[in-house]
């Protein structure tokens, strides 16, 4: 009988350490430890420095739009292959691009704040969108009891976080960083251990 395939972060607890060469081990335990420690440091910077590391975040968002902005104009410029309809548009899009980025640099705290807001209405609504859901699918639900609290759930986190954005995403934003903390630190426990007394395939 075969066994379900894990991916992601979580193949490394489904391998049998004794079936891979040495090199293989090694390999696994250096990838592990590596984006161990770099979700650990994220994690740590996100829940003891949430505000300094939420800006780094838009000036990487910013260098994005700015990036992107040079591109799309150097396209609808420098392109002669493509309609005059087609290289308007490249045009604009990288004037876009290009205008949101510098306003992302000149004031970061702004645009964090209103990235901030934004995730959090948006967040918000699909919250109670998905409550409905549940509520609607009632009749479907394996254990109605569940399917009623989860709505409800659901509607109410909702409505909290759509009268407060900024709250919300910021509450988010450390769930994410204590998150990451976690999985860090279970990722450099695993490099540590993964293929420890294991006598590896040739």
């Amino acid at each position: 009988m075969s066994t379900p395939q894990t991916s992601g972060v979580f193949a490394s607890f489904s391998l049998d350490a004794s079936d891979l060469s040495k090199a293989s081990i090694n390999t696994i335990r250096a990838t592990l430890g590596i984006s161990g420690v770099i979700s650990l440091i994220i994690g740590l910077l996100i829940v003891f420095a949430p505000e300094k590391t939420a800006q780094v975040l838009v000036v990487f968002l910013a260098i994005y739009f700015v990036i992107a902005g040079i591109a799309y104009l150097g396209l609808g410029i420098f392109s002669k292959g493509i309609s005059g309809g087609a290289r308007a548009l490249d045009i604009v899009l990288g004037l876009l691009f290009l205008v949101g980025g510098i306003i992302a640099f000149a004031n970061l705290q702004a645009t964090t704040e209103f990235l901030a807001v934004f995730l959090g209405v948006l967040i918000g609504i699909l919250w109670i969108i998905e409550g409905i859901v549940a509520l609607a699918q009632l009749g479907d639900a394996p254990s109605k009891g569940w399917a009623i609290f989860f709505g409800l759930l659901g509607i109410v986190a909702g409505i909290v976080v759509l009268f407060s954005p900024l709250w919300g995403a910021a509450v988010l934003f450390i769930i994410a960083g204590i998150s990451l903390i976690v999985l860090g630190i279970v990722q450099i426990v695993r490099a540590f251990t993964f293929g420890r007394g294991v006598t590896a395939a040739a």
